[in-house]
């Protein structure tokens, strides 16, 4: 039993070469039966605050099927087994085209952890050099890429107009680091 849950008996409900989810026939902390749905992601996340010199930061457009609509969001997504600053290196030249120089791990992050066990990693990336436009675009549904400064990505989010909560939790990491807040 953990944190008042007791687990008897899990169940693989849907898998895919990215996610399996799983349900679990459990004891609530109160006592009644149930079933907890648990999204386990098969890949370790990373998440890149990539910044320029001119305190700009690297971000994305791009089409989220799940919510039907734009996305303005970090470069981001699974490492392919590589060490985790390898796999954030990969996703920026990938997503965005730029390489950085200088990296610091600024800390872990768990994504909707009420409903899914997906783990991930916030980067913050600098020293950056345009090297190509992004290969992964066309894939991902990137439709391209802006150089937003930092005063206006915070102008977007308390607009709203930034709400990817990935995004969210890893502009407060680098604003934490960073000192401004």
């Amino acid at each position: 039993m953990t944190g008042g849950w007791e687990t008897h008996r899990s169940w693989t409900a849907y898998e895919n070469p990215w996610l399996r989810l799983r349900a679990d026939d459990v004891t609530r902390p109160d006592g009644r039966p149930g079933e907890y749905g648990v999204v386990q992601v098969r890949n370790h996340a990373v998440f890149v605050v990539a910044l320029t010199e001119a305190d700009e930061v690297v971000m994305v457009r791009l089409h989220r099927y799940p919510i039907g609509r734009d996305s303005l969001e970090i470069p981001a997504g699974g490492n392919d087994g590589e060490a985790l600053q390898a796999a954030a290196a990969r996703e920026l030249r990938e997503e965005s085209g730029y390489v950085a120089e200088e990296w610091t791990e600024l800390g872990p992050m768990y994504s909707l952890n009420g409903l899914a066990d997906a783990p991930g990693t916030a980067f913050l990336a600098r020293d950056l050099t345009r090297v190509e436009e992004g290969e992964g675009q066309r894939e991902e549904g990137i439709a391209g890429v802006e150089v937003v400064p930092w005063g206006e990505v915070m102008a977007r989010v308390d607009r709203g107009e930034i709400d990817d909560g990935e995004t969210l939790a890893a502009l407060l990491r680098a604003a934490v680091h960073l000192g401004r807040l």
